[in-house]
């Protein structure tokens, strides 16, 4: 018998992977970074509900998945504190 073969790179991707893609496209095109946190939610519950109609093939807990790495996406960079006893 042959053996598997692996799939090709850039084969076909997931409803999730697609999805995921469209969301990281959504939140650079629509400002949602600079956005204040209330307006990020309200963002993310619209949006979450679009993708949810959008890609019917997600389940509760891809969706729910998909939203905390919109999320995650959306928080800034932990900048280190200064040195103690340093001066500026």
């Amino acid at each position: 018998m042959g053996k598997r073969k692996r799939p090709a790179k850039g084969g076909i991707s997931s409803p999730l992977d697609k999805a995921r893609d469209e969301l990281y496209s959504h939140i650079l095109r629509c400002g949602v970074l600079q956005a204040q946190d209330e307006h990020q939610r309200e963002w993310f519950d619209d949006t979450i509900e679009y993708m949810a109609e959008r890609y019917p093939a997600l389940s509760e807990s891809e969706l729910t998945n998909l939203r905390r790495l919109g999320e995650q996406y959306c928080q800034p960079v932990i900048r280190r504190s200064p040195t103690v006893g340093a001066t500026n």
